[in-house]
């Protein structure tokens, strides 16, 4: 442990990880991190993109559902749809 020596288990444990942790950031591991961060925001903006299509066909057959029962509603009467 570069000379370092400790009294107590949890102080070893921890020398360990952080060294484990310093190894694993040089290594440059981290950067499938970095890539999972992308997916995430992809994902995000695909699944928004998704939404807004769902809230505009939403829309446009609740208007269209409207228009047919006015339609329907208005069937004995002389007005043409």
């Amino acid at each position: 442990m570069n000379g370092f020596r400790s009294s107590h288990p949890a102080v070893d444990f921890l020398v360990t990880f952080l060294q484990g942790r310093v190894r694993r950031a040089r290594s440059g591991e981290l950067d499938r991190g970095a890539s999972a961060v992308e997916w995430v925001i992809i994902s995000a903006v695909v699944v928004a993109i998704v939404g807004v299509v769902a809230a505009i066909l939403n829309t446009a057959l609740s208007e269209g559902a409207d228009k047919v029962g006015d339609c329907i509603a208005g069937a004995n009467q002389s007005k043409t749809c």
